[in-house]
């Protein structure tokens, strides 16, 4: 008897491991922006600053951020539809159709915010930063430093 062989369907990304692909949120997003709607579409387009809260387990690794550094919040787009490839840029039906990949659009297969903002304030386990976009209740997956030389060229 021959062992069955397994397949992967496409919505089952595998690591090196062999294991499925997870996000395990670290934080969440309080904003006064409550609905999809109120948000800008860029955080320079007036969004108001918001508090990030981080999970109690995860707290120390905030250690070395202060007032003033830039960060990376990565998060994860909770009220994005993950079925949609095509969109009009801003939402403006004079544009073209764009893929997805080409636009800034909540609206993707996998729907992470990139959202580079100031830190303003440390209070153990949040951080007050801002300007942020993301609505409240948004989760938050990661956090990294901005590296200027890096991303400058």
């Amino acid at each position: 008897m021959t062992p069955k062989k397994r397949t992967r369907g496409p919505m089952r990304p595998r690591d090196h491991a062999g294991k499925p692909a997870r996000l395990l949120p670290i934080g969440v997003i309080r904003s006064s922006i409550k609905k999809r709607s109120e948000a800008p579409k860029q955080a320079s387009e007036g969004a108001p600053d918001a508090w990030l809260e981080v999970r109690p387990l995860v707290a120390r690794a905030l250690d070395g951020l202060k007032p003033g550094d830039e960060i990376i919040v990565v998060t994860w787009l909770h009220r994005a539809r993950r079925d949609v490839l095509q969109v009009h840029p801003r939402s403006d039906p004079h544009r073209p159709l764009t893929g997805v990949f080409a636009t800034r659009s909540p609206d993707r297969p996998n729907p992470l915010g990139l959202h580079r903002v100031t830190v303003r304030e440390v209070a153990e386990n949040r951080l007050r930063i801002g300007p942020i976009e993301a609505i409240d209740g948004t989760p938050v997956v990661d956090i990294k430093p901005v590296l200027c030389a890096i991303q400058r060229p």
